[in-house]
């Protein structure tokens, strides 16, 4: 959606509750067109690769559904029907939830004709909604849609250096396909990662179809069986150090400046930042 539309999420945090399910409504209603119901999951992102503010749906459906007779059917989701919906039901939240009087805007708009003139601008606007070609390699798939199921706003690989004050990290731009660095003090990095937290107990990821917690109990033995597909088996849980490894390629536990594992020595309660800070130089000069 429009960078515009970015800030007023973080005025209104409901928000984020509801545009995962107009993305899934848009698939789901062009599935029932076919009477068939397909499985989803979205991932809401609220942070670009540099960081900043970039509210945005990752959604992943499957190529095909379930009819009311057990029956798979494949299906084709067109991609100018789908960015055109996606507009309408954008802007539509936006103009709805300013009728009931509880948005809040960073821009005074006089009266509600000048804020829907002002939204009738962003039809004319180009947005763009990436559609992945698609496959038939599970393992490519399954590491592409991995990086986004509980993504942190930046992994451990993409942060460079850090000198005890400042932070460098690199990132792809997508602009010129180049890679770029930004190097921000320790707090204003700390800060760019605080503002993406979700609210407590709020679910960045999101199932819809025969995936939904509702219906999948039900649904999924159908579905394995019109695949002629066997359920999976469940694989030996593995831990959080060697999953980060495996995803990021780094130890977490190793120092990023002489690889030598890291071990836990000291931890303080009730610090200010300030103080924190001095502890940890402390401790640093302490190992020189």
């Amino acid at each position: 959606m429009p960078d515009s539309l970015w800030p007023i999420f973080w005025f209104n945090r409901l928000l984020f509750g509801l545009i995962s399910a107009i993305a899934a409504g848009i698939i789901q209603e062009i599935a029932a067109k076919k009477n068939i119901v397909v499985g989803i999951f979205t991932a809401l992102h609220t942070f670009g690769r540099d960081l900043k503010r970039n509210v945005h749906i990752h959604l992943s459906t499957t190529c095909g559904g379930i009819d009311n007779k057990g029956t798979w059917h494949n299906v084709y989701f067109p991609a100018e029907v789908i960015k055109r919906m996606w507009r309408h039901r954008v802007i539509d939240l936006f103009r709805n939830e300013y009728k009931k009087g509880s948005l809040i805007l960073p821009v005074r708009y006089n009266n509600e004709n000048d804020f829907n003139k002002w939204l009738q601008k962003l039809y004319a606007i180009k947005w763009y909604v990436y559609l992945q070609t698609p496959s038939d390699n599970h393992k490519r798939n399954i590491e592409y849609l991995g990086r986004y199921i509980k993504r942190p706003p930046i992994s451990e690989a993409k942060i460079e250096k850090y000198n005890g004050s400042e932070v460098t990290f690199k990132f792809l731009d997508h602009y010129n396909n180049t890679i770029d660095r930004i190097t921000m003090s320790v707090f204003k990095f700390i800060s760019s990662i605080i503002m993406h937290m979700p609210d407590r107990n709020f679910r960045m990821i999101r199932y819809y179809g025969f995936l939904s917690n509702r219906t999948r109990g039900k649904m999924l033995p159908l579905v394995y069986k019109a695949i002629k597909q066997s359920a999976p088996t469940i694989i030996k849980v593995i831990g959080w150090r060697l999953m980060i490894w495996l995803s990021c390629k780094k130890d977490p536990l190793s120092c990023p400046n002489c690889d030598i594992p890291m071990q836990l020595s000291k931890v303080y309660y009730g610090l200010s930042p300030p103080l924190l800070m001095m502890r940890i130089n402390e401790m640093l000069n302490s190992l020189k």
